[in-house]
């Protein structure tokens, strides 16, 4: 294992012949993000006999022990996976700030095909390299991994949630991350129209997967009138057979061209490009996929289109509260609590922009960072023999 602040290659994987360092999801905007890594950790892990190529971000604990999910993906060189890992760790430290979690922001990722060379050997040697941080990181599921996948590794290592519920977890994570959209989105309906009601509104929901589809129930429930679009087929079908109400379009851009209220990312990242903004008519974006926004300069776009924007940072961090409550004995309704805290937040945070005239992220980014200053400069307060909680 080697820790360092900024180092490429450890591995050796070779780049690809055109040099391209392509990231795994299209957007790349990250909260705080400056392309600058002001980390305080990055661990690189090797295990050869199993094949483990990991690294883990500890981008800030200021608020408490980094917390982010392990991202398994077949980066094509190590600078790919180097720099999602460290994009990544920096929007879970945002992420969390603002879901009021005492948690800082961290993230791992482990380099190669899952169907391929996930094993129980490479779990356990990675479970292995996540305890020698000595709780400095916690680790959970994210795309490639499963809470299966961390039932194995917590063979190795306790600071791991997001397990199965026969193991003393908490579960199918999208429960709560819809519930958290959906508060978010009425938070910003009550900001364009003065009413948190969504009946009536016309909702476009690009992704009908984990999340998507308990979305779309919950604005069934609501009396929205919504229009759906997924890549997959089998998707889209199972949510119209469950609500022969919803129509379908093809693909995200007939979404666009809806006459829509609100546009409801909930698929991959980078929905939000310059061709689609420009055909949008929903008043409110507001969804539980990642970096919606394609580049930086979407938001200003959405702006100049008057688009209410709801950073799908704050709105989306339902699944991450889900996880944290789990490490104290998950208690559902404490949980939910804490998720419906999103309409509350997302809520200041749109007011703070329209005082200050910047952009939703902008005031979210600050608010995050106002919280790591104020919260985080407490433990240097010395408590002596006692110790903290």
């Amino acid at each position: 294992m080697r820790r360092v602040a900024t180092v490429t290659n450890v591995f050796g994987i070779p780049p690809r012949e055109n040099g391209s360092t392509d990231r795994s999801d299209p957007g790349a905007q990250t909260p705080g993000g400056t392309g600058r890594a002001d980390h305080e950790q990055v661990v690189f892990c090797q295990d050869n006999r199993s094949g483990l190529r990991a690294i883990i971000g500890i981008y800030s604990t200021a608020l408490g022990p980094a917390l982010g999910g392990t991202r398994f993906y077949p980066y094509a060189t190590e600078d790919e996976a180097l720099a999602d890992v460290l994009r990544l760790s920096t929007a879970m430290a945002y992420k969390n700030a603002l879901a009021g979690l005492d948690h800082g922001g961290g993230k791992a990722v482990i380099i190669g095909d899952p169907a391929r060379i996930k094993t129980e050997p490479l779990l356990r040697a990675y479970g292995r390299f996540v305890a020698s941080l000595g709780g400095r990181y916690v680790t959970a599921c994210d795309v490639g991994t499963r809470s299966e996948d961390m039932d194995i590794i917590a063979r190795e290592s306790r600071y791991v949630t997001g397990r199965t519920t026969a193991n003393g977890g908490a579960g199918d994570s999208s429960v709560l991350t819809a519930l958290g959209v959906m508060h978010g989105m009425q938070a910003a309906a009550e900001h364009a129209w003065g009413d948190t009601s969504l009946h009536g509104r016309t909702v476009g929901v690009e992704g009908v997967g984990k999340v998507g589809h308990r979305l779309v129930q919950h604005l069934v429930e609501a009396g929205a009138e919504v229009v759906i679009c997924d890549v997959s087929a089998s998707a889209a079908e199972a949510t119209l057979a469950r609500h022969p109400q919803v129509r379908a379009v093809e693909n995200v851009g007939a979404l666009a061209r809806e006459k829509l209220d609100i546009l409801a990312p909930c698929a991959l990242g980078g929905t939000l490009t310059e061709d689609l903004v420009n055909v949008l008519s929903a008043r409110i974006v507001c969804g539980a996929a990642n970096n919606q926004l394609a580049h930086h300069g979407i938001e200003k776009l959405l702006a100049d289109r008057g688009i209410l924007y709801a950073p799908d940072y704050v709105v989306n961090s339902g699944g991450v509260i889900q996880v944290a409550d789990e490490l104290a004995g998950f208690n559902f309704d404490r949980a939910r609590a804490a998720t419906e805290h999103i309409f509350a937040t997302t809520s200041k945070i749109l007011a703070i922009a329209d005082a200050d005239g910047v952009p939703p992220s902008v005031a979210a980014d600050r608010l995050a960072e106002r919280r790591m200053s104020d919260v985080g400069r407490l433990r240097g307060i010395y408590l002596g023999t006692m110790g903290s909680a």
